[in-house]
């Protein structure tokens, strides 16, 4: 007989996963940018942490709910765009991962954990750093609780007592911004945090970690429960990223307008945190870098375990390969990560969210022909982007300047949007 009751979730699992949740989330990128981006906003903070919280917070929460939604891989999210296409996305979407946010986990924990107190080279620290990583990556039942339970904790009570001295004792004297268009930087400058990737990567972890823990949770009990986790997570993200801007933010008279963003973190923590700044920055960096990285990981790992009918042994040489790439490319510094990385994501992040924003939307508004046409022109109008990117912005400046938002880096945005719309009167005409 079928009922309609649904069991309340239970606290505890909402917690330990909306925990996991942030602790895959906040990695690298999260901690080294927002403070460089307040430091040169100044009094334009507030602007630039609403641009950067757009694509650093509320993209990732809808990737979580749409995930929730789905209950499924990354293939699930474009494959009504075509199973083709979903294929040749997730391949590229893993392969960016593995190859750039993972590394870079490693390279921040040399600049900023290890560097100050050992001489010792980069390369040895992603050597021992991605062979933790695939120890943990191959006992994948314990990812949730250990991430959950200790690592997230941490993290959240050093950053917030970083946050909460400056908020405290520094004077609300901002410098003039050195920005022109703070409100598109902020966005722009979320891209390279790799959220909204992580949210349709590390999504599919927390569904397959969730179904293994809840086995006897019915459908709509674990979409609550992964949708709530989200936006827990979410709420964390916006405190955190709007707390690091704010303190950037309080700093912009402190520090030369040439410093670095691993440099300017590690200021910030002394100016805060005193003599004990080196080490609980250490601890931090450590953590959200370590679970970033196993969570990008496990999540490339999973897809090719799915493509291989669910062979145990290519999801354990995935991992091999993915930490071997994290070895050799995460030994680079981290201005270098970053500044190779902006090709790859002016290219994929604006199918990355037009995707999330289709699998949100409900399904009446959502069909095959509108993912198709909608993913299409996303494509077509990230182009420019992409080629300005690489340095061949002069060839397409004249079409940049005639569509709308092309100026900011975001020319796909309205023409997504009226064929959004276009599809949907068109299908009930």
């Amino acid at each position: 007989m079928k009922t309609n009751y649904q069991q309340p979730i239970d606290k505890k699992s909402l917690t330990v996963t909306a925990f996991a949740l942030f602790s895959l989330f906040f990695g690298a990128g999260n901690l080294v940018l927002p403070p460089l981006l307040g430091f040169k906003s100044g009094n334009l903070w507030w602007l630039v942490a609403l641009g950067f919280c757009i694509s650093g917070a509320l993209v990732p929460i809808l990737g979580i709910v749409a995930h929730s939604k789905l209950q499924g891989t990354l293939f699930d999210f474009a494959k009504k765009v075509s199973p083709t296409f979903s294929v040749v996305y997730c391949y590229l979407i893993y392969a960016i991962s593995i190859a750039l946010p993972s590394p870079r986990t490693a390279s921040v924990t040399h600049e900023m954990a290890i560097q100050p107190f050992w001489d010792s080279s980069s390369l040895l620290t992603s050597l021992i750093y991605f062979m933790l990583v695939f120890v943990f990556a191959v006992n994948r039942t314990k990812v949730l609780d250990a991430l959950g339970k200790i690592l997230t904790p941490g993290i959240l009570i050093i950053l917030l007592f970083i946050i909460m001295t400056a908020i405290f004792t520094l004077d609300f004297d901002f410098a003039p911004s050195h920005m022109s268009q703070p409100f598109s930087s902020g966005i722009l400058e979320g891209y390279q945090t790799f959220d909204a990737i992580g949210a349709v990567v590390v999504g599919a972890v927390i569904i397959i970690s969730v179904n293994i823990k809840e086995k006897s949770a019915s459908y709509e009990e674990k979409r609550k429960l992964i949708g709530k986790a989200g936006l827990w997570a979410g709420a964390g993200l916006f405190l955190v990223y709007g707390g690091l801007i704010l303190t950037g933010a309080l700093f912009g008279n402190s520090f030369d307008n040439e410093i670095t963003r691993t440099a300017l973190l590690r200021g910030i923590s002394t100016n805060t945190l005193g003599q004990t700044a080196n080490l609980l920055l250490s601890i931090l960096v450590s953590l959200a870098c370590f679970t970033t990285a196993i969570g990008i990981v496990t999540g490339t790992s999973d897809f090719i375990k799915s493509r291989f009918n669910d062979s145990l042994l290519a999801y354990r040489i995935t991992a091999f390969i993915g930490c071997v790439l994290g070895i050799l490319i995460g030994q680079f510094n981290v201005g270098y990560i970053i500044d190779v990385a902006v090709p790859a994501l002016m290219f994929i992040y604006p199918i990355t969210i037009i995707l999330i924003v289709l699998n949100f939307a409900p399904d009446r508004y959502a069909s095959e022909k509108v993912f198709k046409w909608v993913v299409v022109t996303t494509i077509l109008f990230s182009i420019p982007d992409f080629l300005g990117s690489i340095g061949l912005g002069k060839y397409v400046s004249p079409y940049v300047d005639w569509v709308p938002l092309g100026q900011y880096q975001m020319g796909w945005i309205l023409p997504a949007l009226i064929v959004f719309i276009l599809g949907n009167l068109g299908k009930k005409s």
